[in-house]
């Protein structure tokens, strides 16, 4: 049967139609987000901020689209969706949430939501969904009319079961076919002549032959007649897609078809009458949704959640067994580095190789998993051995050999492994990827690319570390720091030049504690920002009242942490400092050691570009140490270099640190550098370092490390 004619009216209908789309939102910004994309895409748009509001518009108002979220004030998105079904809405419904839950999500499109979009969702996704939700109300409401128009007519009634866009079929009491609609050839690849008169098993996989005996062959009718069963039905060329009979007219029929003849007090019954949806799209929308909920989406690799579960059901099969179970924590070394040098696209795609190369030194029985980042765990089931996972542990060292490709060049990966063994180190889920994740960070600890075994004693370490953690945040709020100050004499002039400010905790309980207990720790937890702020904030504070003394030559050094150089404002917070204590910025050094130096050179080098432009001192400190002195001293516009302690203390004992110390010195004075020696602590010490040319020094020879006060005492006794 070909299309049926339409009138010029029923053109002008649709074109003149206004297109009305409803959101159901409960974020007024978002909905105006949504009103902005939509643009021009529809006639009128109406907002609601709960479900009450919009079931309330949806009873006196019709709408094409319901933008819909799932968590509402007053409700559930999904009980809009129930209400709109029992109150035979003809609405789209697009499900626009946040929600994560994978039962949301299918519970949505089987309420009948058409799609399912997640927030934050990309702009053009969005307009998509739109658009497409738009389409298909366009067509709902063409062949709603069409049917309305054709409702009497038997040629009309068989147009819509033809182009009905469901398999549309009726079978005889041995169920054979007598009658499929065309939709049968463009959805399984058969035409009507090689069914009619063939069983309905021809079209259905072998392994639902049962299920579908309910379905193509119902006798029952009414409420207990056969509804959304789901089966696989056969396309020509021998493959199967999933279809169901769920959504025809108004919900799932298939029921018996009987003869009622007047005379004949029974009814006869003579055949099937079913509908199928195909619903292979959706089936394939709730596969991706459910490999989202357990995945990792860059990798492909379980999630945590999948992980977990594996691990639970690992260990649970072990103490069936009296077996071993081992888990793998591993951390890829200084990947913030490749970010930082290569881009995120760069340290994406070596994540997706890194993980490539761990699934080629793992069993197939064994679970790989990306937890995050830079962080993934492995599940080594039914072990022979506990040494055994030192073996697959040295196979990833072993694979990390050969270089990756980043930005057309070859990067070397290193990694950091802990390892815990079930039952040895833990008897459940949690404590066995704990444990193993403090056997990491013990590797870390030690100077990473490497593996570690858990030991108990890593635990009361942690335990101990977590709790000095805590202790440090109150710090903090409390301001429970102390400054200390060590004066730098100047021999040749016999008078105080600097004093160097050493920050200290004056814990409650343990005592005055030295940055060695602490500043690690701070940097490691991302707390050293607020030290150095107060160190800075406090140390110009004493500058300025010794200034006020009478000291107007005095200038302060404070050390910076190599994690301060992430920070953007930087400069800014160092050049304001002096400038709200009214002192001079040349009076302020910032110490930074040549470690900083190697790891990051460019940016390093432009950060203390921008220190020197505001005036503030920058200085080298334990010079000497590191081979790229030399190196990268040319590029720094530093002003001083300290000459590291090590040097001095081995002064008179060791012949190569006078011949180091007599080189730097020559360094300094070439290219027109301060210079100080620190660690000075005896008359010989001073003596030999006056000789070899330094003039200034600081150490316990002038005066140790103490409050202002005592510090400036002492410092103007010893000259």
């Amino acid at each position: 049967m070909g299309n049926l004619p339409r009138s010029r009216g029923d053109f002008a209908h649709e074109k003149d139609s206004v297109l009305r789309i409803l959101m159901v939102d409960d974020e007024p910004r978002l909905r105006q987000s949504y009103r902005a994309l939509l643009g021009a895409l529809c006639s009128e748009v109406v907002e609601c901020a709960d479900g009450r509001s919009a079931i309330l518009a949806l009873e006196n108002n019709h709408f094409d689209v319901v933008l819909l979220d799932l968590k509402l004030p007053d409700m559930s998105g999904l009980d809009v969706l129930k209400w709109a079904n029992q109150a035979r809405q003809s609405v789209v419904v697009v499900v626009v949430s946040a929600d994560t839950h994978i039962d949301s999500a299918i519970g949505a499109l089987r309420g009948g939501a058409c799609e399912f979009v997640r927030k934050p969702c990309d702009p053009e996704q969005f307009l998509r969904a739109v658009n497409n939700a738009l389409h298909r109300s366009r067509l709902e409401r063409r062949y709603a009319r069409m049917r309305a128009r054709l409702k009497q007519s038997e040629r009309l009634h068989r147009f819509l079961v033809e182009q009905s866009p469901d398999l549309i079929y009726t079978l005889d009491e041995e169920g054979r076919f007598v009658f499929i609609n065309s939709r049968l050839e463009a959805l399984l690849g058969f035409t009507r002549d090689e069914l009619v008169g063939q069983p309905y098993t021809l079209l259905v996989h072998e392994d639902d032959r049962e299920r579908a005996r309910y379905a193509f062959a119902e006798r029952r009718t009414g409420y207990r007649a056969s509804e959304n069963i789901e089966i696989r039905l056969r396309c020509k060329n021998d493959g199967f897609r999933h279809f169901d009979n769920r959504f025809v007219v108004a919900m799932l029929s298939a029921s018996g078809i009987y003869d009622k003849h007047e005379a004949a007090s029974e009814q006869r019954f003579v055949g099937t009458y079913g509908v199928a949806r195909d619903i292979t799209e959706r089936k394939r929308a709730e596969e991706k949704i459910s490999f989202q909920a357990f995945h990792d989406l860059l990798t492909q690799l379980p999630n945590r959640v999948l992980f977990r579960d594996r691990l639970d059901l690992a260990v649970t099969q072990a103490q069936r067994r009296n077996g071993l179970v081992g888990v793998m924590f591993l951390d890829l070394d200084r990947f913030k580095l490749v970010n930082d040098t290569y881009g995120h696209a760069e340290g994406d795609r070596l994540l997706k190789s890194f993980a490539l190369r761990l699934k080629g030194c793992l069993r197939a029985g064994d679970t790989l998993s990306r937890l995050g980042g830079d962080e993934f765990t492995i599940l080594l089931p039914d072990l022979a051995h506990a040494y055994d996972a030192a073996g697959v542990a040295e196979k990833i060292i072993e694979a990390l050999q050969e270089p990756f490709k980043l930005g057309g060049q070859d990067f070397r990966a290193t990694v950091s492994i802990g390892i815990a063994v079930y039952p040895r180190d833990g008897d459940s889920v949690e404590m066995l990827i704990s444990n193993a994740d403090l056997a990491m960070y013990e590797v870390k600890n030690r100077g990473k690319n490497g593996f570690s075994y858990y030991s108990a004693e890593m635990s009361e370490d942690h335990r101990e570390r977590l709790s000095l953690e805590i202790d440090l945040r109150r710090a903090i709020e409390n301001r429970e720091f102390v400054l200390h100050y060590q004066p730098q004499i100047c021999l040749q002039s016999q008078r105080l030049v600097g004093m160097e400010g050493l920050v200290r905790w004056q814990h409650p309980e343990l005592g005055l504690l030295s940055p060695a207990r602490f500043i690690e720790l701070a940097e490691e937890v991302g707390l050293i920002h607020h030290i150095s702020d107060w160190v800075l904030e406090e140390g110009c504070r004493q500058l300025a009242l010794w200034h006020a003394a009478g000291h107007k030559d005095l200038r302060l050094a404070l050390n910076l942490s190599a994690r301060d150089f992430e920070r953007k404002d930087l400069v800014e917070r160092i050049a304001g400092a002096p400038a709200a204590f009214g002192i001079p910025a040349s009076c302020v050094e910032v110490e930074i050691t040549e470690t900083l130096l190697l790891d990051d050179v460019e940016g390093v080098i432009e950060t203390v570009h921008r220190l020197r432009e505001t005036g503030v001192r920058v200085s080298i400190d334990d010079f000497g140490m590191r081979y790229s002195s030399l190196n990268y001293l040319r590029r720094f516009p530093v002003s001083s270099v300290k000459i590291d302690q090590s040097f001095v203390r081995d002064l008179g004992r060791d012949q190569g640190a006078e011949s180091i110390i007599e080189a730097i010195v020559g360094i300094a004075r070439g290219f027109g550098l301060h210079l100080i020696a620190e660690g000075v602590e005896t008359g010989d010490q001073e003596r030999m370092l006056r000789d070899l040319g330094c003039v200034e020094m600081q150490g316990y020879r002038f005066g140790r490390p103490a409050p202002a006060d005592e510090a400036l005492a002492a410092a103007l006794q010893a000259v």
